[in-house]
């Protein structure tokens, strides 16, 4: 037996071309279209398309971009969120500090130790009170501190009580006073008879066999403290002061001795305790 010949391939090109002749001739009048008979191997192979550019790619992402519209940031939920979180975790740590506390007071009264009280002390004994035997002796009038001198301020024209039916008060000309019989005296502060400029005091006494009631004014000085009266046995009277408003530069005294007094003799101190004048006694 002769073998076969090999058979050529076909030409695709050639293939291609004669196929529709082909198709054209053999087809039916009656069918509207016919497939043509290509083998499978002979059909064209299709190109991958060109892959594009990275710049474009980026450019492209780019234009989309651009295009977005964003929409509005929630704010006031982002702050709603924020509050909740804080209030939860001072919540949180409140609680926690609470039980600390807790742990550590409980820790404390666990670990105090209970010391038993104390026993009671005994009464002290208390020493028996002395007993005087005699009485101390009396004080003299040398021996008394002389008593503060109380220096009052009035109005002009105010009636001051000087006691034992006595009644002093002074003008700007002035002192004036009345007795228990109710007559009245006067005795001028600026008729130039006393010098204001210097320190000095005057006095005028009325009295009986009961005791007197001595007066006068001080004057020539803005820092008169006391006046005094020096009375039989160092015996001292501390006179009551008396002014207008205003600081004028004079005054008036007043005091009471008794019937043992004798004759006194005024003396004016500053407020330092300093001796400004004197009278000799009458």
């Amino acid at each position: 037996m002769t073998p076969a010949s090999p058979t050529t391939p076909p030409d695709p090109d050639s293939a291609t071309d004669a196929a529709p002749d082909a198709v054209h001739d053999s087809a039916p009048s009656s069918a509207p279209y016919s497939v043509p008979d290509v083998a499978p191997d002979s059909a064209p192979v299709p190109r991958p398309a060109p892959l594009p550019a990275e710049a474009d790619v980026r450019a492209a992402f780019a234009r989309a971009a651009f295009e977005v519209t964003p929409g509005p940031m929630p704010l006031e939920a982002v702050r709603r969120a924020g509050r909740i979180r804080r209030r939860r975790r001072t919540t949180a740590l409140s609680a926690f500090s609470v039980l600390t506390v807790a742990s550590a007071v409980a820790a404390v009264v666990a670990l105090t130790p209970v010391r038993p009280s104390p026993p009671p002390l005994p009464p002290a004994a208390v020493p028996p009170t002395a007993v005087r035997t005699s009485a101390p002796a009396p004080r003299t009038g040398a021996d008394l501190p002389p008593a503060p001198s109380p220096k009052r301020v009035v109005a002009a024209g105010e009636r001051v009580d000087a006691g034992k039916g006595w009644r002093i008060w002074l003008t700007r000309d002035g002192k004036h006073w009345t007795g228990p019989e109710g007559y009245e005296n006067f005795r001028s502060a600026v008729d130039g008879n006393i010098d204001l400029t210097a320190p000095n005091v005057s006095h005028q006494s009325e009295g009986n066999g009961e005791g007197a009631f001595h007066s006068g004014l001080y004057y020539g000085t803005r820092t008169a403290g006391r006046v005094e009266l020096k009375g039989a046995g160092d015996r001292v009277i501390v006179a009551t002061l008396l002014e207008l408003p205003g600081r004028p530069g004079w005054g008036v005294w007043y005091a009471h001795s008794g019937p043992t007094d004798g004759d006194v003799s005024p003396v004016l101190y500053d407020r330092a305790g300093k001796k400004l004048s004197s009278l000799p006694p009458s």
